[in-house]
């Protein structure tokens, strides 16, 4: 075991909850949309607030948080399976506290697990869900059978999309993908790059308006994000841009947008009361 999953158990070991993480998953239609980067910075906002935040990233092939972070892992979820180490081993840290676990190469095997390792998954799973208040799963562009499992067991999902016409086609049919198979579960919408407060707002009001139309549901809107050129001169610079600069329209914006969430949070509804774990496991062996 190394020092740092040693010190991180100890810590956590303190600061065990009472409840569940809330789990979140963050979708989007398409690649290309900034989706790690918003869920990134989300998280970190959200540590800043006080809340223990894990980055679970399971972008299959794509995964970047740790580029992002401008961070070396030294373990990834894959290296969990292949030297069978514990959970706690593959967690790292960021900024502000904020726990991580990359998504390594080879991921795909994560979703094509035998019986063993899946009962090993999940109880490594369990072992860490009461140990955050929240805790993301960054999925892959588009959706999956496989990838379905984790956003279908989540308590809510993000669905991230950009004003561009084949961005908002994509993530309407990830939002009626959805809907198909879990009818119950909230989802949020985040608009982002949008040129201009307007131009947002009749992003997020026209696929609103075409999901209760057609699909009868509601989806809720968790805000609008600017296109901003700090957010490009902080990815080449490997850094979160609420740390790049705070002081950017983009940074301030994702700050209320946190703000507001968690001023707006409720009772989890009925189909989130279910332990994570369980659902995914009842979603992962079904298939």
């Amino acid at each position: 075991m190394n020092d740092q999953a040693h010190n991180l158990r100890q810590k956590l070991n303190r600061i065990k909850h009472d409840s569940e993480a809330k789990t979140i998953a963050i979708a989007s239609g398409k690649g290309g949309v900034g989706k790690s980067n918003f869920a990134l910075n989300f998280a970190l906002s959200l540590t800043k607030q006080n809340k223990k935040v894990l980055i679970f990233d399971l972008d299959i092939g794509m995964g970047n948080i740790d580029i992002l972070l401008g961070l070396s892992p030294q373990y990834s979820i894959v290296d969990m399976f292949e030297e069978h180490l514990s959970i706690h081993d593959v967690i790292e840290t960021g900024p502000n506290s904020l726990s991580y676990i990359a998504a390594g190469s080879g991921l795909s095997k994560l979703f094509h697990l035998n019986d063993s390792k899946s009962e090993y998954f999940f109880n490594q799973l369990q072992e860490i869900i009461e140990w955050y208040d929240y805790i993301f799963f960054d999925m892959g562009a588009g959706v999956t059978d496989e990838s379905l499992n984790f956003i279908l067991a989540a308590n809510e999902c993000i669905v991230v999309t950009t004003p561009e016409p084949t961005s908002l086609t994509d993530a309407y049919a990830m939002i009626k993908h959805i809907y198909n198979k879990q009818s119950k579960l909230p989802i949020y919408l985040l608009v982002n790059r949008a040129h201009s407060r307007k131009a947002g707002e009749q992003t997020m009001t026209r696929l609103q308006e075409v999901v209760e139309k057609f699909l009868n549901k509601s989806i809720n809107p968790l805000g609008i994000l600017p296109d901003d050129r700090c957010v490009t001169k902080a990815v080449s610079r490997q850094l979160p841009f609420v740390t790049y600069d705070e002081h950017s329209k983009v940074s301030r914006t994702i700050r209320n947008i946190v703000k507001q969430y968690l001023q707006d949070i409720t009772t989890i509804q009925e189909q989130g009361k279910r332990p994570f774990v369980s659902k995914l496991k009842r979603f992962m062996l079904e298939r």
